[in-house]
């Protein structure tokens, strides 16, 4: 049986060389994949622990086989996400965060906490604009 290895940690980041605002910067891709609305969700679910699709597709609400499946591809390209098949019998593919997804994971895990203690003064937002 072959025993994948982790990746190597993310090294620091450099400092910003491009401008995420310019519609032909390349970072502005990665931005929409990391702030998907599955991809929020996937990096989310993987901060607290390692996966299963199946178990992940469970943690993940309300998100299609197809679009989980689509969702991990695009992290694990961009380097966020590691997929780790193993040579068994029924097949078994696990889904953890690397160190530079982790890092995201972080990053879009307090945002995703920031709308959850916000909302209420965002459904008093809604409220008072529908009024008008």
């Amino acid at each position: 049986m072959q025993v994948s290895t982790p990746p190597a940690p993310a090294p620091a980041l450099p400092p910003l060389t491009g401008d995420v605002t310019d519609r032909m910067c390349p970072s502005r891709g990665v931005l929409e994949h990391v702030t998907s609305r599955w991809g929020v969700l996937v990096l989310i679910a993987l901060r607290e622990r390692g996966y299963r699709f199946s178990e992940l597709r469970r943690a993940v609400a309300g998100v299609s086989e197809k679009m989980l499946a689509q969702t991990l591809q695009t992290l694990e390209r961009d380097g966020f996400v590691h997929r780790e098949a193993h040579p068994v019998i029924p097949p078994r593919v696990d889904y953890s965060l690397t160190p530079l997804g982790e890092q995201a994971a972080e990053i879009v895990g307090g945002l995703g906490h920031w709308v959850e203690r916000a909302l209420p003064a965002v459904e008093a937002a809604r409220h008072a604009y529908d009024s008008r």
